[in-house]
């Protein structure tokens, strides 16, 4: 490799956003020296292994938006086929309702509206197609002038209500326009998921997040061997660039001088000079001072009102028998308003949303010989300290509702995963996932961007715009890098 008399830049966090970031600036001709706290690259991408040879995944568990993850390994001279094995879904999920009445939901558009049509008419057929075509004109107006930018404003959005959002209800909610193409309230829990994968409330999330319809029906992948491939792929790449991964790395404070960022220190007391510095973690964990005192004023704190959900998740070796599942199942509750105001209480629903990974598994198929990796989630609020909610209660109301629905679930070996584990992983976030809840059409314009207020100091990662999800991570880091070459250090 050129050895470049640029100054080394330091990015801090081995996710999918700092793996990003790291390689852009690689791309760049940038020197990078990038910190990992844990053993293993990925972040939220990661994997656990209840018992033997099984492994679980235990973050993200498909990938989406494929195109932005070919452009990410071409910046790095690659091609993403040449190094990851994908396999597209050809089942998004099956949805199960407590009568045993279930829906697949298919990654074609025509056969999807054909199985809405067999479970709700031929009205509802209609109204999906609809509503697809409604999504599609969404991802068309936002996907550049706001995914793909560094900080998008109202004067844009309003721009875009005149022109690619025009009849898209921006300001309207994401529950309110699914009940203007579902009238059967079933198919609102479905694509009300939406909203869940960012950990927010169709009730209070804003129409425009019927995008993701749009996203999902482009094509879900997982990855042959686990998703923790994709980090290890990326890590693989940076390094063959001249990035220098460091494992075991954690930063205890951002070094501030005259007014900008002057270095790190390390956990074990080491300094690291850097005139720059990309922070790939949670800004919550920032912003409550877990990086020093005077880098904490660089964002915002987050009022505890404003974050995601969390979750309670089981990763298990066993056997899911008495349903053929695809890779991903949802077991609705009857009454979703109420676990929504459950949670927007600070409360575990009595009967949440169940959702369950069967990840040897693409299309409906019956449980594998031995055992087979599974992983049980359900929605939990965020706490405004870092108290423990018990387990028991949710564990019991998810196995109840896998039951209700005829499946029977043997579990050789468990491993929980509880809000307090998360807010560990990300300290002040109360355990919050995805950062801040998208609630309210504003909240997009609040989100922490990759520049701060202290000279110095870029954000990435998916508690950052554009948003949550392994590509909108991706996304930051690309911004993250563009806002460090177009900073003066």
């Amino acid at each position: 490799m050129r050895q470049s008399a640029e100054p080394r830049i330091v990015v801090v966090g081995a996710g999918i956003g700092g793996l990003a970031a790291a390689l852009h600036l690689a791309a760049a001709g940038r020197p990078v020296l990038l910190l990992e706290r844990a053993a293993t690259p990925g972040g939220r991408v990661s994997s656990l292994r209840p018992a033997g040879a099984v492994t679980v995944d235990a973050g993200p568990a498909v990938l989406t938006l494929l195109p932005v993850f070919q452009r990410l390994f071409a910046a790095a001279g690659a091609r993403l086929e040449d190094h990851l094995a994908l396999r597209p879904l050809p089942v998004l999920g099956r949805h199960v309702w407590p009568d045993g009445r279930y829906l697949d939901l298919m990654a074609d558009q025509q056969a999807a509206a054909a199985a809405i049509g067999d479970f709700a008419g031929p009205d509802a057929a209609r109204g999906f197609l609809d509503f697809q075509a409604r999504a599609a004109r969404c991802w068309d107006a936002l996907e550049k002038p706001f995914l793909t930018v560094q900080r998008p404003g109202m004067l844009a959005l309003g721009a875009q209500v005149g022109l690619g959002l025009r009849g898209t209800s921006p300001f309207g909610t994401l529950w309110d326009a699914l009940g203007e193409h579902f009238a059967d309230p079933r198919l609102r829990q479905v694509f009300g998921r939406m909203a869940a994968y960012v950990g927010s409330s169709p009730l209070l999330a804003p129409a425009t997040l019927m995008l993701v319809a749009h996203i999902e029906m482009s094509g879900l992948f997982a990855i042959e061997g686990g998703m923790d491939r994709l980090a290890e792929a990326l890590a693989g790449l940076a390094q063959a660039r001249g990035v220098e991964l460091r494992l075991g790395a954690a930063v205890a404070e951002i070094l501030v001088q005259g007014g900008r960022v002057a270095g790190l220190r390390l956990a074990d007391g080491q300094r690291i000079a850097a005139r720059q510095v990309v922070l790939a973690s949670d800004a919550a964990s920032l912003a409550a001072g877990h990086f020093g005192a005077a880098a904490a004023r660089a964002v915002p704190p987050l009022p505890a009102s404003r974050r995601s959900f969390s979750a309670f998740g089981w990763a298990i070796a066993g056997r899911a028998e008495g349903l053929d599942l695809p890779r991903q199942a949802v077991f609705h509750p009857a009454d979703p308003a109420a676990e929504y105001a459950a949670l927007a209480r600070g409360r575990m629903p009595e009967a949440p949303t169940v959702t369950l990974w069967a990840q040897a598994r693409l299309a409906p198929a019956p449980a594998p010989d031995g055992a087979e990796p599974l992983m049980v989630l359900v929605p939990a609020p965020p706490r405004a300290d870092t108290r423990e909610m018990p387990a028991g209660p949710a564990e019991a109301a998810s196995l109840a509702a896998l039951a209700r629905a005829g499946l029977r679930l043997r579990r050789d070996a468990v491993l929980a995963v509880t809000p307090r584990d998360h807010e560990r992983a990300a300290p002040g976030s109360g355990g919050a996932i995805y950062g801040q809840a998208v609630h309210g059409w504003q909240s997009i314009f609040s989100r922490p961007a990759a520049r701060t207020t202290l000279p110095g100091l870029i954000l990435a990662g998916g508690t950052t715009h554009p948003g949550a999800g392994l590509a909108m991570a991706a996304l930051s880091g690309q911004l993250a890098a563009a806002a460090v070459i177009g900073e003066r250090a």
